[in-house]
């Protein structure tokens, strides 16, 4: 049997299974994948970033959010958690201001252009959606 090891460069391709795994709304197999990822590299936030999304992908707000303040106690550089933090607090009625302003700071900061384009939609999004007169005081359904 190979040692762990062996299998340390399949890291990145794990991680990226498990997030096509949530957009499949294949939730055993995300978890599997990156459980899987996290054994390869405890030390890496990622795979935790990838639970966070699959949460938000239920829109398990409360435990989305837990999720990414989790990896920013960690790894408070962690642009990809602080975008998802800010999307998700958007989702919390008592919370969209906060999530708006996390955006905002995470979009000037980050050199990612994948970060920007993520930070920019999620602003445009809560702009045409959550923020519209209907929605103003209403949480999104989900827990």
């Amino acid at each position: 049997m190979k040692h762990i090891a062996d299998f340390k460069k399949h890291f990145a391709l794990l991680l990226e299974a498990g997030f096509v795994a949530v957009n499949q709304a294949d939730e055993d197999a995300a978890l599997k994948l990156f459980k899987a990822a996290s054994l390869l590299d405890p030390t890496s936030t990622l795979p935790e970033v990838g639970v966070g999304y699959l949460h938000l992908h239920k829109l398990e707000v409360k435990q989305a959010c837990k999720a990414f303040e989790n990896v920013l106690k960690k790894d408070p550089k962690n642009d990809m958690a602080r975008a998802f933090l800010g999307l998700t607090m958007t989702f919390t009625a008592d919370r969209v201001e906060e999530g708006e302003k996390i955006l905002k700071e995470t979009h000037k900061a980050s050199g990612d252009p994948q970060i920007r384009t993520l930070t920019e939609s999620s602003l445009k999004f809560v702009e045409k959606f959550v923020k519209k007169s209907g929605n103003k005081g209403k949480s999104l359904p989900g827990k």
